[in-house]
């Protein structure tokens, strides 16, 4: 008989407890003390650790291996687990805690071990081995690394040199382009215009429309056969031929001058002032254009007939210019006889209206007397006085054309702060005009500064024009007269021109504007 014999480190089993098959120790207890003996004959007294007995035949538990950490029975360790579910020895509760904590620490305990048999397996010279390889392969992949960068960098200035020569490419390309390319966008050429300048400055439009026809005349004259408006080679010739060369050459020379004289008639008849520039370019790269494709037989439009035709764009250009003015001069007197009409119109009916109001007077001033009520008659009398005054302003602003008020009103609703309509009326009661300007074209009425009396109301006017010259909102129309200038510099011009001022506000009222806006918001 046999009993089993644990280690002193293990912990003691019952009385007769033996292992059962496929048992094995927990980790966490350690290494039994080496040649220790686990079984031994039953009632024989404890062995020394240095004596070994074989288990017994049929045990269930066989000698445990005793080789040292490191050799190759322990090369490649197994976790041993703790059955979690069957209490150990019969404890249960704290048993179970306790087996989760050795089966964590048994697995940190494995993969330490693992960790040091592998390092301790090398020797000394396989660790400078190892690390001479790591060192070679280190280098190897930082020249790799540097290679590619290389290789990167390369490749980078190559696209950019080769974007940087299409870039250049690109540039002649569109410099020739730019070259032949007429710029026609009216809005540009309008912004660009500004005020139109006569290239040939005559008195009027008829003028401009006898130089015109005469300039036609000598156009006319050179487009003739052998007229001199194409030149080109005498001695072409063709098939062997000098005649059939020189009749070759003389109907492509028509077709070419036709060509250019339809591009030059295209360009008269859209003929706009602001467009002139772009107009006399576009012929002239016409003309070139013609040369190019002529260069085979040196055909070529004439200087003489090319500066005619330049000649007619410019004189056409005049010509609408100057009916444009006129027109627009014609429109502003108009305007302005219809302001003097009306404004004749109230003085004549003011006159009609003193004149029978001074009849009524003069009729109870006669009754008066003749029942002798001097206290009454002298009354009357006192008012007959005014009316007559009133009579003699009247004929007076009748006879003086000059006479009148200039008015400074202004629109922010409309127009924006810093901007102002200076201008002058023969009205009788000058609101009438302003009213007439804040109708329903503007969505505001207008906001009067200034309305002073002088009679020499068309010069004042005309002097604040002229020290406002520059800063017309419409440079083109004389007729509007609106200014980028606010109220007080306005009136400090009106005092300098005119005198002292009675009344003048600076601040606008804009009503209606300001009630509108504190309504949106």
């Amino acid at each position: 008989m046999y009993r089993y014999n644990p280690p002193p480190n293990w912990p003691v089993p019952p009385d007769g407890w033996t292992p059962p098959p496929g048992w094995r120790p927990d980790p966490s207890w350690g290494p039994p003390p080496p040649g220790w003996q686990f079984w031994l004959p039953a009632g024989s007294p404890q062995p020394s650790p240095a004596t070994a007995v074989p288990a017994p035949p049929g045990s269930a538990h066989p000698q445990p291996s005793t080789s040292p950490v490191g050799s190759p029975a322990t090369a490649s360790p197994t976790v041993q687990r703790v059955d979690t579910t069957i209490g150990l020895f019969g404890v249960r509760g704290k048993a179970k805690e306790l087996a989760h904590e050795v089966n964590r620490l048994s697995a940190e305990n494995t993969e330490l071990r693992a960790s040091l048999e592998r390092l301790g397996a090398l020797d000394v010279p396989e660790l400078e081995r190892l690390k001479q390889r790591l060192r070679e392969e280190i280098t190897a992949e930082r020249a790799n690394r540097e290679a590619e960068r290389q290789r990167m960098r390369t490749e980078h200035e190559a696209r950019l040199a080769q974007a940087a020569a299409e870039l250049d490419a690109v540039a002649e390309r569109l410099a020739a382009l730019r070259q032949q390319v007429v710029l026609t966008e009216d809005l540009l050429v309008l912004q660009e215009a500004g005020v139109y300048e006569y290239t040939h400055p005559l008195d009027d439009s008829v003028a401009h429309k006898t130089a015109l026809t005469s300039l036609k005349e000598q156009i006319r004259a050179m487009a003739r056969k052998n007229g001199g408006a194409v030149e080109a080679t005498t001695s072409f010739t063709m098939n062997g031929s000098l005649a059939q060369g020189r009749k070759m050459v003389g109907e492509f020379s028509t077709l070419l001058l036709r060509a250019y004289n339809n591009e030059a008639d295209n360009l008269v008849r859209g003929m706009k002032p602001y467009r002139l520039a772009a107009a006399k370019d576009r012929l002239e790269k016409s003309r070139a254009t013609i040369e190019k494709l002529g260069r085979s037989m040196d055909i070529r439009i004439s200087a003489r007939y090319h500066a005619l035709r330049v000649k007619e764009l410019e004189l056409t250009a005049d010509h609408l210019a100057k009916v444009a003015e006129e027109r627009e001069c014609e429109r502003a007197e108009k305007a302005r006889l219809r302001e003097e009409r009306r404004a004749q119109a109230e003085l004549e009916r003011e006159r009609a209206r003193l004149d029978k109001e001074r009849q009524h007077y003069e009729n109870a001033l006669a009754a008066l007397r003749a029942k002798g009520d001097d206290e009454g008659a002298s009354r009357l009398a006192v008012r007959l006085d005014e009316i007559s005054r009133a009579i003699d302003n009247v004929d007076d602003r009748a006879a003086n054309a000059r006479a009148g008020y200039v008015y400074v009103i202004s629109n922010i609703g409309s127009f924006g702060e810093g901007v102002v309509k200076i201008g002058m009326t023969r009205r009788l009661d000058p609101m009438d005009r302003v009213r007439e300007l804040g109708d329903a074209s503007v969505p505001f009425t207008f906001d009067v500064h200034a309305l002073h009396f002088s009679e020499d109301a068309v010069g004042v006017e005309a002097e604040l024009h002229r020290r406002l010259a520059d800063r017309r909102v419409n440079r083109v129309n004389q007729r509007r007269e609106f200014f980028h200038a606010t109220p007080a510099e306005v009136r400090t011009l009106l005092s300098e021109v005119a005198g002292d001022l009675l009344e003048y506000t600076e601040v606008p009222e804009a009503a209606e504007y300001r009630q509108s806006r504190a309504g949106s918001a």
